[in-house]
């Protein structure tokens, strides 16, 4: 059982949490299916946000799903792999981006405060690369057991919903590893342009991503052994925060490619890890689309954005919000006088 007193050690312990997930609350869905069909509306009117409201019900464990204090949580780590040449960008900016984050500079700040989100940002050891994954695992057991850990640290009682982002010069490779890794297929489907390279990087990015799976490939027996070979401390912390949401009764709307990377090493283990889980957003990295459709997710809105912050999903959180206040707030048809449908 998750206890935030003691964060697990090792990866085996988080197996162990991946095995005892609790699942969702079919008292409070039931209540939410009970009163839609009593307010003033045609029923099933509304669409994807009937669906919405019945999954933050069943996920926060209330009859009426709330969406007033969500959070998105930036999450920032170094990745060694950038020695390669696979970003267009040094790993100087890591840091420089934080500082932005900080001082409200970012994209990620603007989104947050238009759509009424608290904003926080998290250092994964940001000043310690993980290892070069083109020629080493990027962390060890134990290291990757820590990252994730601090990442379940980012979960809150209170929350309405959380929102894993993330800040990490290299982490599209890092992603496209861990895809390539956990789906097959070929390097070149699951490797995209990042923060802007030419040709001749993604090239090289490409066949990193190959070569390194093809290196790992005897040590990756699951999911948390693919994050501990090829991922990002930053992707292991966000991967830490959704097991942690799930034990907080807090829903989790994934962002972009490598927030829903995270994700996808957590589904590898156990088909079900993210049923708590909605994407808000499809990137313009060509690899997120295949990702979403191996892991059977459909995004809310699709703005061809690939700036990553949680920048995507936060854009996503007024339709969550619309969908909380319409199931909560319409009246019933009794209440507002109006004739309800006559039964044939």
């Amino acid at each position: 059982m998750f206890n935030a007193k003691h964060p697990p050690q090792n990866l085996d312990e988080i197996r162990t949490l991946l095995a005892e997930l609790p699942g969702v609350d079919s008292d409070a869905q039931a209540a939410v299916l009970e009163r839609e069909p009593t307010l003033t509306k045609p029923a099933g009117s509304l669409g994807r946000l009937e669906e919405f409201s019945l999954w933050l019900a069943g996920w926060q464990g209330t009859s009426r799903p709330r969406m007033s204090r969500p959070r998105v949580t930036v999450f920032a780590g170094s990745h060694g792999v950038v020695a390669q040449g696979v970003s267009a960008f040094p790993p100087s900016v890591n840091q420089q981006m934080v500082e932005n984050f900080i001082n409200g500079g970012a994209a990620i700040n603007q989104i947050c405060k238009s759509v009424d989100a608290e904003l926080r940002v998290m250092e994964v050891a940001l000043e310690i690369p993980t290892n070069d994954f083109s020629q080493e695992p990027a962390m060890d057991d134990e290291g990757c057991a820590e990252a994730m850990a601090f990442g379940m640290s980012a979960i809150e009682k209170g929350l309405d919903l959380f929102v894993p982002g993330e800040m990490g010069i290299g982490n599209t490779t890092a992603a496209a590893a861990i895809a390539h890794a956990l789906y097959g297929g070929t390097p070149a489907e699951w490797t995209g342009r990042g923060t802007g390279i030419d040709d001749a990087a993604l090239t090289l990015k490409t066949r990193v991503v190959g070569d390194a799976i093809i290196l790992h490939k005897n040590q990756m027996h699951d999911g948390l052994d693919v994050l501990r070979c090829v991922g990002g401390r930053e992707i292991a912390a966000m991967a830490g925060a959704i097991i942690a949401a799930r034990y907080s009764r807090v829903p989790v709307l994934l962002d972009g490619y490598v927030s829903c990377a995270a994700a996808a090493v957590l589904a590898a283990v156990r088909a079900d890890a993210l049923d708590h889980c909605l994407v808000g957003h499809v990137s313009a990295e060509p690899g997120h689309i295949r990702l979403l459709d191996k892991l059977g997710k459909k995004a809310l809105i699709d703005f061809g954005m690939r700036l990553g912050e949680g920048s995507g999903a936060a854009l996503a959180i007024p339709l969550l919000r619309s969908a909380a206040e319409c199931h909560n707030g319409m009246a019933t048809f009794e209440k507002a006088g109006i004739d309800g449908k006559e039964e044939a």
